[in-house]
């Protein structure tokens, strides 16, 4: 299993980003969070083989419909993987 930080720009608060990307996650299998930041950038942490962050980064490319992504930066993720299963962090 890989884990990556995303770190996604552009309109993408107030649009249900973090909604449509855990159910995009979890229709993935992949595990891991979403969350908005004081900046008004929304990251990600996912986890899952090459084969599902493949397919969620080019979800997260584009966002649901409501949304205008003008940027995705990915960086590689050495902590500890998150326990199965993908929530909105509050944090």
């Amino acid at each position: 299993m890989q884990c990556l930080k995303v770190l996604v720009s552009g309109h993408v608060q107030g649009v249900c980003f973090r909604h449509f990307t855990r159910m995009k996650a979890r229709e993935l299998g992949i595990s891991g969070w979403v969350k908005n930041l004081p900046s008004g950038h929304v990251e990600a942490l996912i986890c899952g083989t090459s084969a599902q962050l493949d397919a969620m980064l080019a979800w997260l490319a584009h966002g649901p419909d409501n949304a205008q992504v003008s940027g995705c930066k990915t960086r590689a993720f050495t902590g500890p993987a998150p326990s199965e299963g993908f929530s909105i962090s509050y944090k």
